[in-house]
């Protein structure tokens, strides 16, 4: 099947749920902004092979509480990150594509999806040899009780409170905390 026919769905999707979302902050504005103009060159955008960048997903996971967020210590890049990755022919939605990464990164089952995104990145990074990530974030919510397993693409995974991050911390995560913990608060009160 042509890349084109393999993303179009997620393409959609992407586009949809950028066009309609409402920044966090001014930074991630740009960033969507900037998304949208790369899902103007089509359903290929999505897949890792686009040498002039590409759309990922990532989750900042949450326990129930908010309490703690799972952090990965990145095997490439020896960096504590939220969880995320490549988009896959398979995806539907952004919000599954952050789910499955979660799942797949994290070893827990259960995890449940906000689909409104909490923020926008865009990154270098070296996969085609050298290109961009456009990196859509949401937050995702663990079960109680859940226990993590490291996977093949980390080093080490920890829950950590939200306020006492690592060190290495990946530029761009902490961002994620007070988005990802608005989101929890919203959902508890709905």
């Amino acid at each position: 099947m042509p890349e084109t026919e393999t993303y179009a769905h997620l393409h959609a999707d992407a586009t949809a749920v950028l066009s309609r979302w409402t920044a966090t902050s001014p930074a991630a504005a740009a960033n969507r902004d900037r998304t949208l103009a790369l899902l103007a060159a089509g359903p290929a955008a999505m897949s890792r092979a686009h040498r002039p960048g590409h759309v990922t997903a990532s989750a900042l996971v949450l326990d129930p509480a908010g309490d703690r967020v799972l952090l990965c210590l990145h095997g490439k890049f020896r960096k504590w990150v939220q969880l995320g990755g490549h988009c896959e022919p398979g995806d539907r939605t952004l919000a599954a594509a952050a789910l499955r990464e979660a799942t797949e990164e994290s070893g827990i089952a259960g995890l449940v999806v906000d689909p409104t995104p909490i923020d926008v990145d865009i990154h270098p990074v070296a996969c085609q040899g050298g290109s961009l990530h456009y990196d859509v974030r949401f937050a995702v919510l663990a079960p109680a009780g859940a226990t993590e397993r490291v996977s093949a693409e980390s080093e080490a995974l920890g829950w950590f409170p939200p306020d006492r991050l690592p060190e290495p911390l990946a530029d761009g995560t902490v961002q994620l905390v007070a988005p990802a913990l608005a989101t929890l608060a919203r959902r508890v009160a709905g």
